[in-house]
């Protein structure tokens, strides 16, 4: 299954405008089929799911239901109730803080977390180790500014319980071996939480063959639809947590003195679902089916490659990024990022700059922010060429 690339463009509407976008680890672009999915939902098809019983209810349980059996083909989880649906990354790590770490862990138990990590594999860490009195350890990076999977077994001791690792740095771009990570952390009796909020976009991996203990991500880093995220997790791991919401659907019964929790998934989806979004994804995983992601992923790499081949004649400019990432970030010791990122903007180039929700890494890389071009699929030379004339012409201005 070759890989087309104006075919794949061809699919996203807003790409008619006559901005170069190159923001997608923020966001990406739309496929007409999850926009037409969500607009039919809303104007020809609208109805609950899991309660009603006319036959436009039904339906829709059924594809809501079968969106979850395409996310665990997706990532090869061993059970479609091993999928829980939640607004976000954010939110499904936060899931496993609150229902997992803070009822199972103990004052001085700690919590490994690598210095790549974005806020959402950080603070929600914090915040149940302050609850309960455990420690949260950095792993730092090391003065090449990558993570060394040798630094990992001196963190250990035998508080360890959890180790938070990202599947790809939305700074750098790094791509740690979660393999190595899982067998380590299972060698010491701990369990591994992966934020794939960004690489599950740009390599699709194996729940089961990697041991994974638990894995987040968003749809809408993966062309899907804002306000929905994804939380995996092992079956025997689930059935040990707290319910974190209460409310619909998340029970079997109840009265004024208790309660009993339904089965998984649904003890941790409460209230009413994001139902559009979820059809709306829907659409999107089948539609992804019909390109070779692998593909996809070098031509992308080689939109980078080409990029920092031109950036070569920029001295003032530093690449943060890794190599073989879609991920180009720059930064400058003698320009501001907000200067450069508002110069691109007058010239209808999208990037992304600051600290990147990654406060601790920007910092160990002694920068004050940087600019980030994230390049899909969609995108082509002639955007990388655009894009490169802007930084020019950016940094001969503030010169």
């Amino acid at each position: 299954m070759a890989f087309d690339f104006a075919i794949f463009r061809s699919q996203f509407p807003t790409l008619n405008s006559d901005t170069i976008y190159l923001d997608s680890a923020s966001t990406s672009l739309k496929p007409k089929v999850m926009i037409d999915a969500i607009t039919n939902y809303y104007t020809t098809n609208t109805a609950t799911i899991l309660r009603s019983k006319h036959s436009q209810a039904i339906a829709l349980t059924e594809q809501f239901e079968h969106a979850r059996t395409l996310v665990s083909q997706l990532i090869n989880a061993g059970k479609s109730h091993e999928i829980i649906w939640t607004k976000g990354a954010t939110e499904s790590i936060n899931l496993v803080a609150q229902s997992y770490a803070r009822y199972l862990l103990k004052a001085d138990d700690e919590i490994i977390v690598s210095e790549l990590e974005h806020h959402s594999n950080l603070i929600p860490w914090l915040q149940v180790a302050k609850k309960i009195g455990a420690k949260v350890i950095k792993w730092p990076i090391e003065t090449d500014g990558l993570l060394s999977i040798d630094r990992l077994p001196s963190l250990i001791t035998d508080k360890t319980r959890i180790i938070a690792i990202t599947q790809m740095s939305n700074v750098t771009g790094q791509q740690p071996d979660i393999e190595a990570i899982s067998n380590i952390a299972h060698q010491n009796n701990a369990v591994i939480v992966v934020d794939g909020a960004q690489g599950i976009v740009h390599n699709r991996l194996d729940v089961q063959k990697l041991d994974i203990d638990f894995y987040a991500f968003s749809a809408h880093k993966l062309y899907g639809p804002t306000g929905l995220g994804i939380l995996y997790g092992k079956s025997d791991l689930l059935n040990k947590m707290d319910c974190w919401q209460g409310g619909g659907k998340m029970l079997k019964a109840t009265s004024f003195t208790d309660f009993e929790v339904a089965e998984l998934p649904y003890k941790f989806e409460a209230g009413t679902a994001n139902i559009a979004a979820v059809i709306g994804f829907h659409a999107t995983l089948n539609w992804l089916r019909s390109f070779d992601a692998a593909s996809a992923e070098i031509y992308t790499c080689k939109l980078v490659d080409y990029a920092k081949s031109k950036l070569r004649s920029l001295p003032e400019i530093t690449v943060n990024s890794v190599e073989n990432s879609p991920l180009l970030t720059l930064s400058s010791k003698q320009f501001y990022h907000d200067d450069l990122a508002i110069l691109l903007a007058e010239q209808n180039v999208s990037i992304r700059n600051g600290e990147l929700c990654a406060q601790p890494l920007i910092k160990a890389l002694n920068c004050n922010g940087v600019i980030r071009a994230s390049f899909m699929p969609y995108n082509n030379r002639d955007d990388v060429d655009r894009f490169i004339n802007a930084v020019k012409s950016a940094v001969q201005i503030l010169k």
